[in-house]
């Protein structure tokens, strides 16, 4: 598969799981939590999925996986610090991110 369309489908699948572990929190704006949660869980994917693969990045040498949880890292920090909830978000995008690197790095074409 399409290292654009395997992350893609990545984001998606985390996404879906972020929003369903926060289902059950409180928030003042519930439905803005959720979106913004997911949609920062789908760019984790598409970006990793557009990344990877790229001549810049392959001359790191670096494992597709590290790779893929410093993206996520990054792209994670900016809500962690608006929210102050550190250590869920970020914990949770490296794992995922971590995660989607190694998918994509090892099944993406």
């Amino acid at each position: 598969m399409q290292r654009l369309l395997l992350g893609l489908v990545c984001g998606l699948i985390f996404g879906g799981l972020v929003v369903g572990m926060m289902m059950p929190m409180q928030f003042p704006d519930k439905r803005a939590a959720l979106w913004g949660a997911f949609v920062n869980r789908l760019a984790v994917g598409v970006l990793i999925g557009a990344s990877l693969g790229s001549p810049q990045l392959i001359a790191l040498g670096w494992p597709a996986w590290v790779m893929g949880a410093i993206i996520s890292l990054l792209i994670s920090l900016p809500d962690a610090i608006i929210t102050k909830a550190y250590a869920p978000i970020l914990i949770i995008g490296t794992v995922g991110g971590s995660l989607i690197g190694f998918i994509v790095g090892r099944w993406g074409t």
